[in-house]
């Protein structure tokens, strides 16, 4: 998968972590700013760790169902990234369905964040691994482009709220059926 490829699916993964990064941020607003900065990295380091592990999860179930679907493994990683990207794209556009700001600082509720927000990311492991890839090359930009976006997503929450989640949400579901539609048109080309 040619790095532009990588790095747009990583982006487009992120996107549920930042948005959530978002609200945590803006909901950090009342700790003291020292406290802050050591918040956004804790953010960061564990959505990024779960949107890391997850494809490996998914990549390893894949593995053991490839022989079973090579013949249409371009389908399935279309159909879903497809679904994947259509759900974030939906839940995006539906109002009222902005991420809600997680007041809570424990490491479980960020525990639970992280699996929320990386769901997704296992169903593209499953289809990652019908297709040539460095599994480790792609979950490590996956977790890091994370760690960078809630980075920045806490940011962005302190200082305009939770308001730009919903956005966040809509493009990186775009980005992910792009993605699933240029694994099947290179397939398809390729053939």
């Amino acid at each position: 998968m040619p790095l532009a490829t990588t790095l747009g699916l990583a982006v487009s993964l992120s996107m549920d972590a930042f948005a959530a990064a978002i609200g945590k941020g803006a909901a950090a607003r009342s700790i003291p700013v020292r406290a802050q900065a050591a918040e956004a990295v804790r953010v960061g380091a564990v959505l990024g760790g779960f949107e890391l592990v997850m494809p490996l999860l998914g990549w390893a179930l894949g593995i053991a169902f490839a022989e079973a679907v090579a013949a249409v493994d371009h389908w399935v990683a279309f159909v879903l990234l497809g679904l994947v990207g259509g759900r974030m794209a939906w839940h995006g556009l539906r109002p009222g369905t902005g991420p809600a700001p997680d007041r809570r600082s424990s490491l479980a509720a960020l525990a639970v964040a992280g699996i929320a927000t990386s769901i997704d990311a296992t169903a593209v492991g499953v289809s990652l691994a019908f297709v040539r890839i460095d599994i480790w090359t792609a979950s490590l930009t996956i977790g890091a482009v994370t760690f960078v976006m809630c980075l920045l997503g806490f940011g962005l929450g302190r200082g305009a709220g939770a308001r730009l989640g919903r956005l966040a949400e809509i493009l990186g579901g775009c980005g992910l059926v792009l993605v699933g539609a240029r694994i099947l048109v290179e397939h398809l080309g390729g053939a």
